[in-house]
């Protein structure tokens, strides 16, 4: 990936849209994970005879005022979440009912519409009948809800879906990003949606046996990124969408930034389906400090991708290690997932958000339930609480996807 010319644009995030575990107003989620509140629940998966106790963090939302009802009814979960987030999203940039034609619109999703396949799926094998509804097909597609958003605000740009695992709405960003900084767009709609908290789609990753088991101080203590006893991921679902504007598109109507994206990198491990590489997540960080054009002593904070299982989080400290090399002891690492969980398709897109409100806000988000570190995570990875940075400037949020797809995306705070 080039370095950043003298002719490379600046563009900026002018708004953030959530629909989170912890709720939909950014400020609001922020202060939460600041004070290391946990949304992760146990909750109900499948019906009372054919089911188990799982742990999670479901978003809540309603539609009710922004989608009509008409239009649900060709909407699955995840396009709703979609379409609610990129609404409140637009609202706080200001631009909500603005002429977006030449606009484009750059989602993350893993999956697309898993209720709807689950639901369709128990009619076929359940109830044993071939009548389905129409809406079927397209409410699985992947792409249903970047569509539903081009739709609802006229969107005529580039209207991509990205689906890299939890690469995903990274990537979607970090493509945004690079299509206004070369010119080629001068306003995204971008970030990421999933919601597979639906019981089929739970069985599938229980079987990986990579979730968490309750801890004993209760379900919201479960997920424990870089704790030595931690026992694996907890999963969520929402979205979160991102307004990045070219700095000649705001200052025409005069915005205010919360943030500035500054670099994107990407690398592939080459390695292992579902075992991360250090190596190839230092080719990504190093690449993404290179395309911001920044040295690493200038990076203050980094929201790391963490799961909270035992295999990846030291390996996402060693990457650490290797790019910021003496740097990293002085760097701060947290991982929110232990607050929202592991959003999957739209894990990067919301750690992205956060980010962003960290450098906007000089605060750093913490690492919940980090009570005894594991020995091999031996960074400064913001225990319990969150902490004020007065001199925070610059900040990376990292996303390391099974298939070995790695991105990370590099943001500066406005002076």
């Amino acid at each position: 990936m080039p370095e950043p010319s003298s002719a490379a644009r600046r563009v900026f995030v002018t708004g953030i849209g959530l629909v989170s575990p912890h709720g939909g107003d950014p400020a609001q989620v922020f202060a939460r994970l600041c004070c290391g509140e946990s949304a992760i629940r146990k909750i109900r998966s499948g019906s009372a005879e054919f089911g188990s106790d799982v742990l999670m963090a479901r978003a809540e939302f309603d539609p009710a005022g922004v989608i009509a009802k008409p239009q649900l009814v060709f909407m699955d979960r995840v396009a709703q979440m979609a379409a609610l987030a990129a609404h409140r999203a637009l609202e706080a940039a200001g631009l909500l009912g603005a002429d977006l034609s030449a606009a484009g619109v750059h989602l993350g999703c893993g999956l697309g519409g898993s209720q709807t396949i689950e639901d369709s799926y128990q009619q076929y094998f359940v109830r044993r009948t071939r009548k389905m509804k129409p809406t079927i097909v397209p409410m699985v597609m992947p792409n249903a809800a970047a569509g539903h958003i081009s739709m609802r605000h006229g969107v005529k740009g580039e209207t991509l879906t990205y689906s890299i695992a939890c690469s995903s709405s990274a990537v979607a960003i970090g493509e945004a990003f690079h299509r206004i900084r070369t010119g080629r767009l001068e306003r995204q709609i971008a970030g990421g949606t999933e919601a597979l908290l639906n019981d089929g789609s739970v069985v599938a990753w229980e079987a990986l046996t990579v979730l968490a088991k309750e801890h004993p101080d209760g379900a919201q203590a479960s997920c424990r990124p870089f704790s030595k006893d931690r026992t694996g991921l907890v999963l969520g679902e929402g979205a979160a969408i991102l307004i990045l504007e070219s700095e000649a598109a705001l200052s025409a109507r005069g915005a205010k930034p919360l943030a500035e994206v500054i670099g994107y990198g990407l690398s592939s491990d080459a390695h292992n389906l579902t075992q991360p590489s250090a190596d190839g997540q230092a080719r990504a960080l190093n690449a993404a400090l290179k395309d911001a054009g920044v040295a690493r002593e200038d990076v203050g904070y980094v929201n790391a991708h963490a799961t909270a299982t035992p295999a990846g989080d030291k390996i996402e400290i060693e990457a650490l290690k290797r790019t910021f090399g003496a740097h990293a002891a002085r760097l701060a690492v947290s991982s929110t997932k232990s607050m929202h969980g592991h959003l999957l398709g739209a894990a990067g897109a919301l750690e992205f958000a956060i980010t962003v409100l960290a450098l906007a806000n000089r605060r750093i988000p913490p690492t919940a339930n980090l009570g005894v570190p594991d020995p091999e995570c031996d960074l400064d990875c913001v225990p319990n609480q969150g902490r004020d940075a007065p001199n925070l400037r610059v900040a990376a949020s990292n996303s390391f996807a099974f298939g070995g797809s790695n991105a990370v995306l590099v943001a500066r705070a406005v002076e």
